[in-house]
């Protein structure tokens, strides 16, 4: 009976860690969001801009990154003019934005985008 109760108890602290890890995993919430405006690398479509080498997104801030994903950039505010659609906002947990800006982050370290 000990040992029973003392496996739930560690199962019902392990899962918030569970649950977190699930929820951070940025390039999968990458994938799933902003893969098709933004591309499965960073290095943009015709629908959005690329991250690769992105000077935004190299020294902005979270805070700042975390805005424009959760805000979005519409009309007057759309900072590509050459895009037709604007960057529409996501909702998504604090700690999912948080990972996605340190995907992001990844994907503009890598260098020049291709231009075609």
């Amino acid at each position: 009976m000990k040992r029973t109760v003392a496996s739930v108890f560690f199962a019902l602290l392990a899962m918030p860690f569970t649950v977190t890890a699930l929820a951070a995993d940025g390039a999968a919430i990458y994938k799933a969001k902003c893969t098709p405006c933004h591309g499965s690398d960073g290095q943009g479509t015709a629908m959005g801009p690329a991250f690769k080498d992105s000077q935004f997104i190299k020294t902005g801030t979270e805070a700042e990154i975390g805005e424009v994903i959760t805000k979005g950039r519409e009309g007057a505010a759309k900072k590509y003019k050459q895009f037709a659609l604007g960057m529409p906002k996501q909702t998504m947990t604090e700690d999912e934005v948080k990972a996605v800006v340190a995907h992001l982050k990844t994907l503009a370290a890598k260098g020049k985008a291709e231009t075609k």
